[in-house]
């Protein structure tokens, strides 16, 4: 920013005469600043809270991806939208929190161990607490449009389960089987997309397993969307 500082007008003695004259000084001072802005640049994660007993993630943006950054959103807990779908915490930072903070900071190297609390983990030492059927995207409550990349890690029976799309009235738009990378024992991972037209509003991905003996869905998830043209 440049400003100008406008003329101004003093009284000079000038020698001689013994005579005072009035002289016209012009002055031009430019003042040069530099404003400077600093925007903070968030970054989209994932934090995994527990959902009827098994981790499932939900999104933030946080200014860090530091692992105390990212502990300290996982203990600031799930939001209230997210607290009635079934998403929750335990008290502290032990115990049933081990899982899904492992799984919040293993987020950018799956395979990769992480260190919690003087010890070191991998993702593989809590399949118990890991959900048959995992989606990791999309995410709770976000916004998407077709097609929809569907993606996250699954351990079922040969490895395939099936997937639901269904509208803001429950009616099914895409239905299909999935076949993971593994199963039957070894966690696989999965990405398909779903092909789908409906009219903005809230929706389901439901994603289960049919159970050999009856026909029946079981390991089901519901994650709540909202569907955009």
């Amino acid at each position: 920013m440049r400003r100008v500082v406008p003329l101004f007008v003093v009284a000079v003695v000038v020698a001689g005469c013994g005579s005072t004259k009035t002289v016209t000084v012009t002055t031009t001072e430019t003042v040069t600043s530099t404003v400077t802005q600093t925007t903070a640049q968030k970054t989209a994660v994932r934090i995994y809270f527990l959902r009827d007993g098994k981790v499932a993630p939900v999104g933030r943006e946080v200014l860090s991806t530091k692992p105390d950054a990212l502990i300290e959103a996982f203990l600031q807990g799930p939001t209230d939208q997210e607290r009635r779908a079934g998403f929750t915490i335990a008290g502290g930072q032990g115990g049933a929190n081990v899982a899904p903070v492992v799984y919040t900071l293993s987020q950018f190297a799956p395979t990769k161990p992480v260190d919690y609390l003087g010890r070191s983990y991998t993702r593989a030492d809590f399949e118990d607490a890991t959900a048959a059927i995992l989606v990791e995207s999309p995410l709770p409550f976000q916004a998407v449009t077709a097609p929809l990349r569907v993606t996250g890690t699954a351990n079922t029976f040969e490895a395939t389960f099936e997937y639901e799309l269904t509208d803001p009235d429950g009616t099914v738009l895409s239905h299909d089987f999935v076949t993971a990378t593994s199963g039957s024992g070894t966690r696989g991972t999965f990405d398909f997309t779903i092909p789908f037209e409906a009219p903005n509003g809230l929706g389901n991905l439901v994603v289960f397993e049919r159970s050999a003996a009856d026909g029946s869905k079981t390991h089901v998830v519901e994650i709540p969307l909202t569907l955009a043209r």
